[in-house]
């Protein structure tokens, strides 16, 4: 036991540092979004795409936004034990690439989050990508603002699920 805990823990590092690294590119973009916009400003960038400063008090595309305040506690505990539990996985699985790349990803998006949440009240988000076939889905064709963290998160599902449909297809 004592073994398989020490190879386990030398694996999780190198996840750890990963992690840290998408966590500062996603703190450090937020802090420049923070300190050169308003909240509710835009700057068109290409026809498809702007930076924006949007605030999130919810989930994904807003869910619970307007629940008056108590999700804020909700969403930093639920990523904090989401971070626990994949750091877990991570000792665990670390060994495993593409799942020890999906945890990673969800950790350092998760952790990002939490982190905005604890300091602001929200989640900040900066990308909006716009595109008039999306008119029927979203208000004048845009897709909610997402920031680093989220493509973090959103990545690594993609890769939890190609990991699990590989993992099938073996067996």
């Amino acid at each position: 036991m004592a073994t398989r805990k020490s190879s386990g823990g030398s694996g999780l590092w190198p996840w750890l540092g990963i992690a840290l690294v998408i966590f500062l590119v996603d703190q450090f973009t937020k802090t420049l979004i923070v300190g050169f916009f308003q909240h509710g400003d835009s700057r068109h960038v290409t026809g498809f795409f702007n930076i924006v400063r949007a605030h999130n008090t919810g989930a994904a595309f807003s869910f619970l936004a307007g629940a008056g305040g108590w999700q804020r506690w909700f969403f930093v505990g639920l990523g904090a034990l989401a971070a626990g539990f994949i750091v877990y996985m991570l000792r665990q699985h670390g060994h495993q690439k593409l799942f020890a790349w999906a945890l990673t990803l969800i950790l350092a998006g998760a952790v990002g989050n939490v982190v905005d949440r604890l300091i602001h009240g929200y989640v900040v988000d900066f990308l909006d990508f716009h595109w008039s076939w999306m008119s029927p889905l979203f208000p004048g064709g845009h897709f909610p603002a997402f920031n680093v963290a989220d493509c973090g998160i959103t990545i690594g599902a993609g890769l939890l699920i190609l990991d699990e449909l590989r993992r099938v297809r073996k067996s």
